[in-house]
């Protein structure tokens, strides 16, 4: 499968994940955009948690996570976040495309 062909088939996922967690929805309307934004906190912590663990960084647990913990937690955020950007709006895809067109064109500079 070709990068741009895996790209695209994001999109029918984020799409279909969306419709999945919109139809049980308990609260509609702005409340459930702003729970949905929420979740994204969530999610970090998890990753926070995570990179905690496969450091060892709690005395308490010692190490309990893997780096590919980590790396499942930070698709989770990915994803979490493709999903409150299709809650706000149905053209996440391009929404999302534009801003990483603006993002990659942004000049770096390395401080000297």
């Amino acid at each position: 499968m070709s990068e741009e062909n895996s790209a695209a088939g994001i999109w029918p996922a984020v799409d279909a994940l969306w419709a999945r967690l919109e139809a049980p929805r308990a609260h509609p309307g702005q409340d459930g955009v702003l729970l949905r934004v929420l979740k994204l906190s969530e999610e970090v912590g998890e990753v926070a948690e995570a990179v905690i663990g496969v450091t060892g960084q709690n005395p308490r647990k010692g190490v309990t996570h893997t780096w590919e913990d980590v790396q499942a937690e930070l698709c989770d955020v990915a994803i979490t976040a493709l999903v409150a950007l299709r809650t706000l709006t149905p053209d996440a895809r391009q929404v999302f495309e534009h801003h990483l067109r603006e993002v990659g064109a942004r000049p770096y500079d390395r401080p000297a």
